[in-house]
């Protein structure tokens, strides 16, 4: 396993995060702690999970992603051996169960994390992140930007003040980013920078061989001010595996939960088939050629893999230890250029 600070802080963390949104709708606690110690074993001392996990969310489930982690805590009490990441939910996604207004106010951000504090049975969180912009914009799969929410533009500020109140309690420890676009992380950037408040360390977006929309605009900026990205579905929830290629695998999250289009459009079938033809060629399953593709890149801080077995978690770490050559690249692109970020 290979280490890198967190963004610009002092945290050390492992280039490969486990993800653990299944926990809790798809894997049972067993299941998660099984996967929990089988990453530590590995050298995974990075985890990454949210306050309205699992996926799919229902108000049924709320929270048991945390409390499966907070639980594998208690029974291994190795909290100091690991970094802890997890987010606030913003507002604009019909999830009035979690809070009422969903918005990231003061006091719902202070009520936010005193319950993951709680639910993750610790005193602090490493990295605490805002799951995706409070203001109206293109996101999840959303193409076009048809509605600015110009009233908006002052409430970073604000977040940040409280995020330094919490960072000074001990709370938290630092912040980031997630689903955002160019304007948000600018903005944020340009708050630390003209008001000496917190930095962004991190940005939590999707980044996978069916959405490189992380080049553009984003990756410059990722780079420059030395914010870490954490990149999610590298393998689009499943389809860069190859497995659904003649149907929905059953129990698959695919075939739980058929909202989730973003990776199953005529484009990304297409794509994913000839990315699949292309690993064969070089001798490689199509899973280590995606997760390659994303786990080597410069703007990368940390790939988050998720799974619903201990056989996917082994395939997807193992990967990490696949290069990709430049002709593989260079043919990769050329895909790229011809069906270019099919699951926006």
């Amino acid at each position: 396993m290979k280490y890198i600070n967190l963004g610009q802080s002092e945290l050390i963390v492992s280039k490969i995060c486990l993800g653990t949104m299944t926990f809790g709708e798809q894997n049972t606690e067993q299941e998660a702690h099984i996967q929990l110690n089988y990453a530590i074993e590995k050298g995974i001392n990075f985890i990454d999970t949210a306050e309205m996990y699992p996926i799919a969310a229902r108000k049924e489930t709320l929270g048991h992603t945390e409390k499966f982690v907070g639980s594998w805590f208690k029974e291994k009490k190795n909290r100091d051996q690991v970094v802890l990441a997890t987010k606030i939910a913003g507002p604009n996604r019909g999830m009035p169960y979690i809070r009422e207004p969903l918005k990231f106010t003061k006091k719902n951000i202070l009520d936010a994390v005193n319950n993951s504090l709680k639910n993750l049975q610790t005193d602090y969180i490493d990295l605490y992140q805002l799951h995706w912009p409070e203001r109206q914009m293109n996101m999840f799969g959303k193409r076009g930007l048809s509605e600015v929410d110009a009233s908006w533009e002052d409430s970073f500020h604000d977040i940040l003040i409280t995020f330094e109140s919490l960072m000074k309690e001990g709370k938290i420890r630092f912040f980031g980013v997630s689903n955002e676009a160019p304007w948000g992380l600018m903005r944020v950037i340009e708050e630390h920078k003209l008001n000496h408040l917190p930095k962004v360390q991190t940005i939590q977006n999707p980044y996978s061989l069916l959405n490189r929309l992380f080049e553009v605009g984003l990756a410059e900026i990722a780079i420059r001010e030395k914010v870490g990205l954490l990149a999610y579905s590298p393998l689009g929830f499943g389809m860069l595996t190859g497995k659904h290629k003649n149907g929905f695998i059953k129990g698959s999250r695919q075939e739980l939960f058929s909202q989730f289009t973003r990776y199953t459009s005529e484009n990304c079938i297409k794509a994913i088939s000839l990315y699949e033809d292309l690993a064969k060629k070089h001798g490689l399953s199509l899973t280590q050629m995606a997760l390659a593709f994303v786990y080597h890149q410069e703007m990368v801080n940390a790939t988050i893999i998720g799974a619903t077995s201990l056989s996917q978690l082994q395939e997807n770490i193992d990967a990490f230890e696949v290069k990709l050559t430049s002709e593989i690249k260079d043919e990769i692109n050329l895909i790229h250029e011809n069906i270019p970020n099919p699951a926006p």
